[in-house]
């Protein structure tokens, strides 16, 4: 089976992991990562996204495990935009978080469109940090919880940052 995913990837977490996971138990993978040009227009808040070039090789470090593990290929490829390689035909099987199914019933709207059977959508469950909410990038960036979901330490009264510790 062919599994499509896509992101940003920056940083990788567990909710990340748990996507990967899925995706490896299907089938060989191809990642979408976004481009630079991308990458900012994906986020909800405005923050800082490390290059295409670091967060690709720090996402091939994280694929290879899985690959291996599952004896399973993989691929990453530059995504310019959101419906990105999901639209194409070889794919089967497309894994999405809660919050971007529905950027996949959209795609499986354009693959309707190009006369392309739909994808099976297979949804993986958030990944909760230790305070009950979900681990997410922006709040790692933030300072608010490590790549795991436990809570920083806090300095004087802020959240400590990944650098700073």
């Amino acid at each position: 089976m062919k599994v499509a995913l896509g992101g940003t990837f920056d940083p990788i977490h567990d909710g990340h992991r748990a996507l990967f996971e899925r995706a490896f138990e299907l089938g060989d993978v191809t990642v979408g990562l976004t481009s630079d040009e991308l990458a900012p227009k994906t986020r909800r808040e405005d923050r800082e996204v490390r290059s295409f070039d670091r967060r690709k090789r720090d996402l091939e470090n994280e694929l290879s495990t899985y690959a291996e593990e599952h004896d399973r290929e993989y691929d990453v490829r530059e995504l310019d935009e959101p419906t990105g390689i999901a639209s194409e035909e070889q794919f089967d099987v497309l894994v999405v978080s809660p919050e971007t199914e529905t950027g996949g019933k959209r795609i499986n709207e354009i693959r309707r469109e190009r006369g392309h059977d739909e994808l099976d959508i297979e949804v993986v469950d958030h990944i909760y940090a230790d305070d009950g909410d979900v681990i997410s990038s922006t709040r790692i960036v933030r300072g608010e919880i490590d790549e795991h979901g436990n809570l920083t330490p806090e300095r004087d009264g802020r959240p400590v940052t990944t650098e700073e510790q």
